[in-house]
């Protein structure tokens, strides 16, 4: 495993972390995304360092924490990898969480105790379990509920009847596709912000764990990313598999070095 590129910062005084997350053991469709790690660190190659919009090199702000390799109990996973969130949260850096299955973001949200969640995902995913599994990938946003005073989900176009009545109350916001290049973040307090990769239509991202057609751009999700960046004090990207040429990692990893020149610049 290398590490993600540009990540030249020295740990001691990075603002950011990447820290890989690859548990892969409630996929109900297509499973890998114990990959993600490695292939979102991969196809980083190609980017140069320097980020003009910003004037921000990568290499003065982001060191790499290497991957927190799971086991196949999620609960303890999820406990474990939340104390290694804490515990860079705590010298200093904000962590960058690379998944890994949606649930990954369980352990973020509990590191960085946000006021509002954020997600760009396909899916509402509101199940009080799925498949008998409570840490299912489709039971995210109720465990963000847990944590979080308000969920809003962006670009979601999917979900059972039982999670579009859940998504009705208060609490959560359902923001579809066409709606979204309008959205702006009205929020108090602090945000987390998930990205799933089926949040973008699978021509964009066609390696995605679950992909659902009629979804949104990639300068959308970029525009979502970079709006939100200055508000929050968490962020994962999740759900890349090994199942095409890259181009979904690549869009990941271009996604995460947009928030990061957007979070330091706006911080």
């Amino acid at each position: 495993m290398g590490e993600f590129p540009g990540a030249g910062a020295d740990p001691v005084d990075a603002e950011y972390a990447v820290v890989g997350a690859p548990l892969d053991v409630s996929a109900t469709f297509r499973p890998g995304a114990r990959f993600g790690p490695e292939r979102v660190r991969r196809f980083a190659r190609p980017f140069d360092d320097y980020d003009r919009r910003t004037d921000r090199r990568l290499p003065d702000l982001l060191t790499d924490a290497g991957d927190v390799d799971p086991w196949d109990d999620a609960a303890g996973y999820l406990d474990f990898l939340a104390g290694r969130l804490s515990d860079h949260g705590r010298a200093g850096r904000l962590p960058l969480v690379v998944g890994g299955e949606h649930t990954v973001t369980v352990a973020g949200l509990r590191a960085a105790d946000p006021d509002v969640y954020v997600c760009l995902d396909a899916h509402l995913d509101l199940y009080e379990s799925y498949a008998g599994n409570e840490f299912s990938h489709a039971t995210v946003t109720r465990h963000a509920l847990d944590v979080a005073d308000e969920a809003v989900l962006l670009g979601a176009r999917t979900g059972s009847e039982s999670e579009w009545d859940r998504a009705a109350r208060s609490d959560v916001t359902v923001v579809p596709p066409d709606e979204v290049p309008e959205w702006r973040l009205d929020a108090d307090g602090d945000v987390y912000l998930s990205v799933d990769v089926d949040a973008a239509d699978p021509a964009f991202a066609p390696a995605a764990g679950t992909p659902e057609p009629f979804g949104l751009r990639p300068r959308e999700l970029r525009r979502v990313v970079r709006a939100t960046a200055p508000s929050a004090v968490g962020f994962d990207v999740v759900e890349v598999t090994d199942r095409d040429d890259g181009q979904t990692a690549s869009l990941a990893a271009k996604l995460l070095r947009e928030f990061v020149f957007a979070h330091a610049d706006g911080a």
